[in-house]
């Protein structure tokens, strides 16, 4: 398993403990090594966050999630390979091909950004991080945060950005200017580009840069744009301006993030598209966990603290 995060701690009478989480590619389970347990004193000196190990010990589901209790563990050998160990099925990723995504997003920017100077300018943001695009997380929690899920989010972000420019546009073609297509697939394509600055790809999970920390991606996500468009002769001013006020807006609240709210018809449906789609997959998240018997709501352990409803129990459903 990965060792994905440990965590020292105290208990209320000053006694040190760690809060040690192991992962594979779908599931993460916390064990507490406490003071006078036997392995208090190795897992303190020697275990690394982000290193795999062989473990033996007892799982269980109770009302308060999983439990592991550690029986013993050592850190995976070059052996163990011939015995199936393989550190990608133990890391979460996106299900979906990355080749294929990345594709798929290269074809609506060259084919549905219609004004040139901003194609260029998206397309070639595209090729120059592609390796980082594929590869980080879409956070270092919450949504997507996983192998990948950078790339997966800003995929579905551009979808149903399309189909909302499409709609609106078909709804009110009077709007003077009218809606700008370009402007909301290149906003909603490099809405999270500042990430690719602002996080350190790792297996167990991202991590924030210390310029990530102290600036942040919508920041620096506006940075790199601007640093791109100067490169791009006949570049229109006011069109720049209009795709930084998408990034620096995206997440709407000063207390999401955003300095400012949408104030253009293009960002408020690009923040639409990401709030959605960051939440929805909260939601999915909540409900593809496997329910306990008789579970009617999932538990509230989750980033929108609530808890969504599975179902009416079989015995109570029965009665209605």
């Amino acid at each position: 398993m990965l060792l994905s995060n440990k965590e020292r701690s105290k208990t209320r009478d000053g006694r040190p403990y760690f809060r040690v989480s192991f992962r594979d590619s779908k599931r993460s389970v916390t064990t507490m090594i406490w003071h006078d347990a036997a392995l208090f004193l190795e897992c303190e000196a020697k275990w690394q966050s982000g290193l795999f190990y062989k473990v033996r010990g007892r799982f269980t589901e109770s009302d308060y999630g999983p439990q592991f209790e550690l029986e013993k563990i050592r850190p995976v050998e070059p052996g163990d390979e011939g015995q199936g160990f393989r550190t990608g099925d133990l890391v979460p990723a996106t299900r979906f091909d990355v080749s294929d995504m990345f594709s798929e997003l290269l074809s609506i920017a060259t084919q549905q950004i219609t004004e040139a100077p901003l194609r260029r300018l998206v397309i070639e943001l595209l090729m120059e991080n592609q390796e980082a695009i594929c590869q980080i997380a879409a956070a270092s929690r919450n949504h997507h945060a996983f192998t990948g899920g950078f790339l997966e989010h800003v995929l579905s972000v551009t979808r149903t950005a399309v189909f909302f420019a499409d709609k609106y546009a078909d709804y009110y073609p009077d709007m003077q200017p009218p809606l700008s297509k370009s402007l909301v697939i290149a906003g909603a394509i490099l809405h999270d580009i500042g990430k690719l600055r602002e996080l350190k790809y790792q297996p167990q999970g991202s991590t924030y840069t210390a310029e990530g920390k102290l600036i942040g991606h919508i920041l620096m996500g506006r940075d790199i744009v601007r640093d791109k468009a100067r490169e791009i002769p006949d570049f229109i001013p006011e069109t720049l301006l209009r795709l930084e006020h998408i990034i620096v807006a995206h997440q709407n609240l000063p207390e999401w993030g955003s300095p400012i709210a949408p104030h253009t018809p293009e960002a408020l449906l690009v923040f639409m598209a990401d709030d959605l789609d960051a939440k929805f997959h909260e939601v999915a998240m909540c409900l593809t966990t496997p329910p306990s018997p008789g579970e009617e709501f999932t538990s509230r352990d989750n980033p929108m603290r609530r808890g969504f409803f599975r179902g009416l129990a079989a015995n109570d459903a029965e009665t209605h």
